[in-house]
């Protein structure tokens, strides 16, 4: 069964996360305070990025995966900035080992 990974704008600037199998039905249930607690808070929301998978579980996994990036990460995801997505996930603790004397 497809899959969507969908990334929501919340109006109060914040982004949503999410994964379904029927992208318009749920974009319809966020508008009407039907999505999830944390859309219904913060309404109205548009779609601004998404990806279709061959299978719903790979959305979910994508969805978990891209939940915990930066909202600067979420922002390049969204322009289709490859390469900056790939610098913010360049660690940069002062222990890692690119980063040793």
């Amino acid at each position: 069964m497809v899959g969507y990974m969908y990334i929501l704008l919340c109006a109060d600037g914040s982004y949503y996360t999410g994964s379904t199998t029927d992208l318009d039905r749920r974009l319809l249930q966020h508008q009407s305070a039907e999505g999830s607690i944390y859309t219904k808070n913060r309404l109205p929301v548009k779609l601004v990025y998404y990806e279709t998978f061959a299978r719903i579980d790979e959305a979910f996994y994508r969805e978990k995966q891209v939940q915990g990036w930066s909202r600067k990460k979420k922002e390049a995801l969204i322009r289709g900035a490859t390469a900056e997505i790939r610098k913010l996930a360049e660690c940069k603790n002062e222990t890692h080992f690119r980063n040793k004397k």
